[in-house]
């Protein structure tokens, strides 16, 4: 077995979700299995070199992990011809100057979404990447968790005969950070620094609904800010000044009406965080993270309206849990595998930074529909 390696520099892994998702559950979690078998006789060995802005989080995390490679000069990073694919997880803001360097540098790119703060500097992030012949991918984790994977089984075995509309709920009660400590970080309540739940939620709902079910065509939302006022890191009290809940419809070419509502400023009574109900002609399913129910028109129950008595029947216990049928990785290290292996063995690979695009034009829309009140149709992208 010939092992092969592939150096990237992981910028933003001082962060939650580079940390967590991208560095120990994807790319560490690929080292801890012996490397990513290409069936080929060759082993790919992933060897990180984290890149951030803080010294010494850097060190720590190097330290922990028994990690020789670490540095806070992006530059001397993309000047470095041993480095492959340039990884970007930092704050949005920071993101896109980063990604143009990283193109003109001429390496492979894999990113965090949104891949930009606008949808203008995201299709020109797509464009300079098609012209400089780089291999680029964007983060689509949804896809790929195993509720949706059982989702789309059933919807590839029409299950659904055809499919009428999909209900999305998402979202849990972030705390403000005055007497408890707030799960995400204060920059996301920011509209400033990139923040806002449109924005970092949008563009996931995009490529679900364009995966699973069809484009987009138009977007109808209402974004609020339901908590006006929060603590920072320091506890120190700030405006929040980007939404943190917004209510969307979405209507698809082939006619299935979408609607999600994300929120953090909601507390969850329902069985995950996040849960889409796909309702067709011939049965339904309700998907979360990890978990898939599903009715069939057979067995579906003849509920009558009376109000005047209580219900004697348990709804959800009439519905089937949809099987395994099989074991399921990390979603982030599935994708992180399916683009590494189109990095080295030029494998088709479509989640890329046109794909991302889509999703920041969704959320530009949106906001949009939310500030003027109306419809928006959501134009076709190429390059």
């Amino acid at each position: 077995m010939t092992r092969k390696t592939v150096r990237i520099a992981m910028n933003g892994v001082t962060g939650r979700m580079g940390y967590r998702q991208h560095l120990v559950r994807s790319i560490l979690a690929l080292r801890d299995q012996g490397g990513l078998d290409l069936g080929d006789g060759t082993t790919l060995w992933p060897e990180p070199v984290l890149v951030g802005r803080r010294e010494p989080a850097l060190r720590e995390l190097a330290e922990r992990h028994g990690l020789e490679h670490w540095t806070t000069d992006v530059d001397a990073v993309l000047a470095d011809d041993s480095i492959d694919i340039y990884f970007d997880s930092q704050v949005t803001s920071a993101r896109e100057e980063a990604v143009k360097k990283a193109i003109a540098a001429g390496k492979h790119l894999y990113i965090e979404k949104p891949s930009a703060t606008s949808f203008e500097g995201a299709l020109e992030l797509a464009r300079l990447a098609k012209d400089a012949g780089i291999k680029h991918g964007v983060v689509q984790d949804k896809i790929f968790l195993p509720g949706l994977l059982k989702l789309k089984r059933l919807i590839d075995g029409g299950f659904f005969g055809r499919i009428l509309s999909v209900r999305g709920e998402f979202g849990y009660w972030v705390f403000e950070g005055d007497w408890q400590e707030a799960q995400r970080p204060s920059w996301n309540y920011r509209a400033e620094d990139g923040g806002g739940i449109v924005v970092d939620m949008f563009p996931h709902w995009e490529y679900v609904l364009h995966e699973l079910f069809g484009r987009v065509k138009s977007v109808t939302a209402l974004a609020s800010t339901h908590i006006p006022q929060r603590w920072d890191e320091k506890s120190k009290p700030y405006a929040a000044t980007a939404d943190d809940s917004a209510y969307g419809i979405f209507e698809l070419e082939n006619g299935v009406i979408a609607q999600i509502n994300s929120s953090w400023a909601v507390r969850v009574n329902r069985d995950e965080l996040v849960e889409f109900q796909v309702d067709g002609t011939e049965g339904s399913a309700v998907a979360g993270l990890r978990n898939c129910r599903a009715q069939h028109r057979s067995a579906t129950p003849k509920p009558v309206w009376n109000p005047d008595i209580p219900a004697t029947e348990s709804f959800r216990d009439q519905w089937q849990e949809v099987p395994d049928n099989g074991e399921f990785d990390n979603g982030f290290k599935v994708q992180w595998e399916l683009f590494l292996r189109h990095v080295v063995l030029d494998e088709p690979y479509h989640w890329d930074l046109l794909a991302g695009a889509r999703g920041v034009q969704l959320a530009d829309l949106g906001l949009k529909s939310s500030t003027d009140g109306r419809r928006y149709d959501v134009p076709e992208l190429t390059l």
